[in-house]
């Protein structure tokens, strides 16, 4: 037992710290498979709990990858560069109406897709926006940094958004709609407080008055996409591509709004995920003849891979005892009452998310909980205040998501340096206390409505 204690501990560290640091550029799939690649010779983890593992991320592994191929479908139809160019047009020359409009498209990105699909997504877009309107690079960091951390923070309000919230919630047994239900009112107001609060952090750094654009983004992506001769629906007058982006976005709604239908009539939402990403791509092969074929190579499988490797990393650390060590530290914490236990599990994840990622964070305070025997309103009580610490307090560092990771890789593939410093003087403000906002909404909610 001492062996697989130490071992277990050793594999876990080792594949954070070569996460962290991406020697190379690797992709984090790869220390994390070779880390749980480890654990599973070890036998540490046994093959009837690598069924169990895949059973309990089978479905929301399906789920995000189906919202990731709309997303993917969404770009190759000019989505991503016509809302690019509506912010430009709607801020109406103001750098302070740009901020909100940003702060708004992450947001729903975030809701549409997930929190990783949104900064792949919003990140290049911004760069491409904020270079057309000349701004330098210390103009464009407080854009980037506020849609970022407003992008990763929108996990919150509904489990969909986010692969290890979907885990958890199989974890805990919890419905979508639940989940919906009980966060996405207190998570909302939490967002916009740290909207708000962002804002006031960043009003100095932002430009009053936005320089002309040099080009038009979306006209520019037409004209080097789609041949004139091509079939292309009414792609051919901005008007009418107006018409056909607002059907486009209708329909991606409608079938978000399924998955929570789906969820409280216990239907699997990856068949409503699934169902709904295969009409888009017929959609899509119909009116641009392209072949779905290519979705293969666009789509980053590679999060599956990771996370798998990651929960079985952690199912490792479960049963070397730490799970067993830390509900005999939080069940004395737990029994003093649901507000205090909110805080004091909310912070402990979100302590343990910046110091190893939010995806470990989340999965050990989940599964802690579950042996803890608690009632259900309690359980899933802290479960969300769980959930608010590994999405909203894991944003204090820029390590604390995978997320935050992606967005500071997409910066320096772009070559826009941005420092820790500049990171920090606006998280170590906003993030906190957004979190004790959260958590008291959290609390306070779920007595208004559930108690």
């Amino acid at each position: 037992m001492t062996f697989d204690i130490a071992m277990t501990f050793f594999v876990f560290t080792m594949t954070m710290l070569i996460i962290f640091w991406r020697p190379g550029g690797i992709n984090e799939a790869w220390p994390a498979s070779i880390g749980a690649a480890i654990i599973l010779l070890t036998g540490i983890v046994s093959g009837n709990e690598v069924v169990d593992i895949i059973d309990k991320i089978g479905g929301a592994s399906v789920t995000i990858m189906a919202t990731i191929v709309m997303a993917v479908i969404l770009e190759s139809f000019g989505f991503f560069n016509w809302a690019a160019a509506r912010l430009a047009i709607m801020s109406k020359g103001s750098g302070y109406r740009l901020y909100w409009y940003i702060q708004l498209l992450c947001f729903l990105m975030t809701l549409l897709f997930n929190n990783d699909g949104s900064i792949l997504i919003t990140t290049p877009i911004l760069i491409l926006l904020l270079k057309n309107l000349w701004l330098k690079p210390h103009q464009m960091i407080p854009y980037l940094l506020s849609g970022a951390l407003i992008a990763t923070a929108s996990s919150a309000p509904i489990g969909v958004s986010n692969i290890v919230n979907l885990i958890a919630l199989k974890i805990v047994h919890m419905s979508l709609y639940m989940h919906t239900a009980m966060m996405f009112v207190p998570a909302t107001i939490g967002l916009l407080f740290m909207s708000c609060l962002m804002f006031f952090v960043l009003k100095k750094k932002l430009p009053k008055v936005l320089p002309a654009a040099t080009y038009d983004i979306e006209e520019r992506f037409f004209t080097y996409n789609f041949h004139p001769l091509k079939k292309r629906i009414s792609l051919e007058t901005k008007r009418k591509r107006t018409i056909f982006m607002l059907k486009v976005l209708l329909f991606v709604f409608v079938l978000r709004c399924l998955l929570f239908v789906a969820s409280y009539f216990t239907i699997p939402v990856e068949w409503v995920a699934v169902f709904g990403s295969s009409i888009l791509l017929l959609w899509r092969w119909y009116h641009l003849g392209t072949n779905p074929v290519d979705i293969l190579k666009k789509v980053p499988w590679h999060i599956l891979v990771f996370a798998f490797s990651m929960y079985v990393i952690i199912y490792g650390l479960h049963n070397a005892g730490l799970t067993t060590m830390l509900v005999r530290i939080c069940t004395p914490i737990v029994e003093q009452g649901l507000l205090q236990a909110s805080f004091i599990m909310g912070g402990l994840v979100s302590i343990l998310s910046n110091v190893f990622n939010n995806h470990p964070a989340l999965m050990i305070g989940t599964i802690t909980l579950t042996e803890m025997g608690l009632d259900p309103i309690t359980l899933k009580t802290i479960y969300l205040a769980n959930i608010i610490g590994s999405d909203m307090g894991s944003l204090l560092f820029p390590i604390g998501t995978l997320a935050s990771l992606i967005w500071m890789h997409i910066l320096r593939q772009k070559k826009i340096g941005i420092k820790w410093r500049d990171y920090l003087q606006v998280s170590l403000i906003v993030v906190p206390l957004t979190t004790v906002v959260t958590l008291f909404l959290l609390y306070y909610w779920v007595q208004l409505i559930f108690v």
